[in-house]
């Protein structure tokens, strides 16, 4: 029997090759989105998740209590040292301190080779490695990373120095600044851990390396310095949070005890946590994921529409079946053979697809995703068992109850057929689906556009920032006096980092030597004289501050003067102390707000001040009418100043723009799937005008014989289509602005959800279906009249 149903099956889809390709198509572009969203969530949800007894496993980080709550995901250098010396609620606690932008030297004989490294190195504890479970594939656990000038590499990295010489002992010089020997070689790190890092110094050469003035301070944060623990079995988060108070009490006094708090982050949600420095959003997965279920229900809809308008099709087959006495269960069952089998078939396509998209999908994300089988494989079947059923059972339910006679006599009403009206609704909700992609894509888009054009406060174009291997105050001046006189450079600023970065250090301060410290903490930018003129940063009140390394001077931003609840000129010439009121100066001057990082956060409060000793930049801004030549001096000049350093630069806006990297990656899928979406939709909407054409093959016929010209048998069809989607535009228009809506909250600067978003969504909605429904309708329109009126 099943062998019978297969093989009638195969020969109905194979007489109707336009339909089971139709089917197939849809069917695949919806099995194979859901198969890459799968991977992409289950790859997301992932990171970090593998080390052992990683329920225990958490991050330190920093909160500052003021009006409101700001977190950082980061903490004083000392804090993980006095939280290990003062409790015994962990196992093993350890100290992570990263710097990106490294230069590594290798010297054998008298080849010298030199290698930058964006990612840069940590200098960690030993118990690192203790709590986190990174494997050692050579050296002593015992002792590894325990004394000064140790350090550790994956094998990727031992490769990339050393080709296949066993790397241990091996030594390296780092920044020109310290030399480190290779006593163990890790595992390469998986991929699904936000841990970047290839390179791991002991932490005992950070004093050599230049840390040693942070060991003490707990007035700042600086942003690449971590703490991890994993607690005893037993002890709870909430209780260690509450004993952590203890350490504020000990470490700070005035205000700031009401200020610092520390806090605990699971290791497996650092990746979700972007205000902390996390990659993703888990509201962007929950999108993703429904985006998913959508068009899965989008790709079943389709095929029940192609199906159902198939039926009419059919109708004298089914009549002739039920007169030689097949039962209804017969044919229900024939025509889920027929799903399944165009199902399987629409799997096998769609794995196809997966496996095509999977390397675009790995370079969006920058990941080397794979297919993990095991778990595919329970995910596809289900898939495939709930699109059969789904998408089989009405259409062969509709077939199974046709009367025989009428069927025979092509005499089959609409309520025969499955009812005109729900294949309206099924239509309706692809429609619906379709329309809160676009509307939610074209936000998207606009909210993008409006991050990345805005003033921004600052000016960031033409402006090329280049790293500094070193702060050599006479190698500086030259090099400045030497790049100003290049023809197409128009300023150079020496800075810590650019007005917007990744890179802010955070730390309380002291106003107008008042007791106590104020409730918030203030982001500091170490930056020479040229800084606001090289940047087109404005002053509101006051002036620069002067030229000279013994100049202790501030310059504050509006936000600044408001949480105080001053005006800018009440706090010229006022003295302000920072970390820990180790450096103390006098304000100068107020500049206008710029953003210090991106359009999701707020702007903070901020200083630029000259110390010197933290330049590790310059900024050239240069004129782009000659940008390449320009671009040739500056690597010249650079070369010549640190000969022994490998040069690299980045445009500032580029810096910007991946501020937005992950939105970005957003829009892309979006983009994809509402396309997707709508070939989806198209295939379902030309289903159901095929069912109209067949239905109305006599009204066809009469109208065209009475007259009728093919535009007005255009807009038969056309009007019915248009109503339905704007009955779906009603419905979707307050869904995709309750979704963009909450989307646009993690913008603290964004667009506003204006009517013309939603004017273009309809608009290219209704021409889309235009087209779709014109290419049927024509067909139908254009046919001889005579065939249409001789049906029986």
């Amino acid at each position: 029997m099943i062998k019978n149903y297969i093989k009638i099956a195969w020969r109905n889809l194979v007489r109707n090759k336009a339909y089971a390709t139709i089917s197939v198509i849809g069917l695949a572009l919806g099995i194979a989105c859901g198969v890459l969203i799968f991977t992409l969530i289950s790859y997301h949800l992932s990171f970090d998740t593998f080390h052992k007894d990683k329920d225990r496993i958490y991050r330190f980080y920093t909160e500052f209590h003021d009006q409101g709550v700001d977190r950082v995901g980061a903490i004083p250098q000392p804090m993980a040292k006095g939280y290990r010396n003062d409790f015994a609620f962990s196992e093993k606690t350890a100290r992570y301190i990263s710097f990106n932008k490294t230069l590594i030297t290798i010297t054998k004989g008298n080849e010298v080779k030199k290698f930058g490294e964006d990612d840069g190195v940590a200098f960690v504890e030993p118990d690192y490695f203790q709590i986190l479970n990174f494997p050692l594939l050579k050296g002593d656990k015992k002792t590894i990373l325990a004394n000064p000038n140790e350090a550790l590499v994956t094998e990727k990295m031992a490769h990339k120095y050393f080709g296949n010489d066993n790397p241990i002992g091996k030594v390296f010089k780092l920044d020109n600044n310290i030399s480190v020997t290779i006593t163990g070689v890790l595992q390469d790190l998986p991929n699904n851990t936000d841990q970047k890092q290839q390179i791991f110094i002991s932490y005992a050469s950070m004093d050599a390396y230049g840390g040693k003035d942070r060991e003490n301070n707990w007035g700042g944060v600086y942003s690449g310095s971590q703490g991890f623990t994993r607690l005893k079995p037993g002890v709870t988060k909430a209780q260690v949070e509450t004993a952590m108070l203890q350490l504020v009490k000990k470490n700070y006094t005035g205000r700031d005890l009401q200020v610092w708090r520390f806090k605990l982050q699971p290791i497996a949600e650092m990746h979700f946590d972007r205000e902390l420095g996390g990659y993703a959003d888990k509201s962007y997965l929950w999108a993703l994921f429904f985006i998913g279920v959508f068009l899965i229900i989008t790709a079943s809809v389709n095929f029940i529409n192609l199906a159902t308008a198939q039926a009419l099709n059919r109708s004298k087959e089914v009549g002739i079946r039920k007169v030689l006495g097949s039962q209804p269960f017969q044919l229900f069952w024939q025509f889920i053979a027929e799903t399944a089998i165009i199902s399987i078939i629409a799997v096998g396509v769609a794995i196809g697809l997966s496996e095509i998209a999977l390397p675009a999908l790995n370079k969006l994300f920058h990941a080397r995703m794979t297919f993990n089988w095991s778990e595919l494989s329970a995910f596809i079947v289900l898939i495939t068992i709930i699109v059969v059923f789904l998408s089989g059972s009405y259409p062969g339910l509709v077939l199974a109850r046709f009367q025989p006679i009428k069927a025979l006599k092509s005499k089959l009403s609409q309520k025969d057929v499955g009812g005109f009206s729900l294949r309206r609704v099924l239509v309706v909700t692809q429609f619906t689906i379709s329309q809160v992609l676009i509307i939610g894509t074209i936000i998207v888009v606009s909210q993008l556009h409006y991050s990345q054009t805005a003033d921004l406060g600052f000016n960031k174009n033409a402006i090329v920032l280049v790293p500094l291997p070193q702060n050599d105050k006479m190698k500086m001046s030259t090099m400045r006096n030497r790049l100003s006189e290049i023809k197409g450079v128009e300023n150079v600023s020496y800075c810590a980092n650019a007005p917007a970065s990744r890179s802010n250090s955070n730390t309380g301060i002291q106003y107008d030597n008042r007791a106590e410290d104020e409730h918030w903490s203030i982001n500091t930018k170490q930056a020479d004289e040229n800084y606001i003129s090289t940047f087109g940063i404005k002053l509101i009140a006051g002036r620069n501050f002067f030229k000279g390394d013994s100049v202790k001077e501030f310059l504050v931003n509006e936000t600044f003067v408001k949480k105080l609840h001053l005006k800018p000129q009440d706090v010229i010439g006022k003295q302000m102390a920072i970390n820990g009121r180790d450096y103390k100066g006098t304000i100068v001057g107020v500049m206008k707000d710029f953003y210090n990082y991106s359009f999701h956060s707020e702007i903070s409060p901020l200083c630029v001040m000259p110390n010197y000793q933290d330049l590790g930049t310059v900024a050239v801004k240069i004129d782009m009418r000659n940008a390449k030549a320009t671009l040739a001096a500056i690597d010249k000049i650079w070369n010549q100043t640190f000969p022994e350093e490998l040069y690299s630069y980045q445009f500032l806006d580029d810096t910007i723009a991946h501020f937005y990297e992950m939105d970005n990656i957003l829009l892309t899928l979006v983009e994809a799937f509402a396309g997707i979406a709508i070939i989806i939709g198209c295939l379902g909407l030309y289903g159901l005008v095929s069912f109209m054409a067949v239905r109305k093959t006599k009204e066809i016929g009469v109208r065209k014989v009475l007259g009728a010209n093919i535009s007005s048998i255009l807009w038969l069809f056309g009007k019915e289509f248009s109503i339905l989607l704007l009955v779906a535009f009603v419905i979707a228009s307050p869904l995709a602005w309750w979704a963009m809506h909450n989307y646009l909250k993690d913008f603290q600067y964004r667009i506003s959800i204006g009517p013309q978003i939603f004017v273009i969504s309809i608009l290219s909605s209704l021409i889309i279906a235009w087209i779709t429904v014109g290419y049927r309708a024509a067909m139908a329109a254009l046919a001889n009249p005579v065939k249409s009126l001789r049906s029986e």
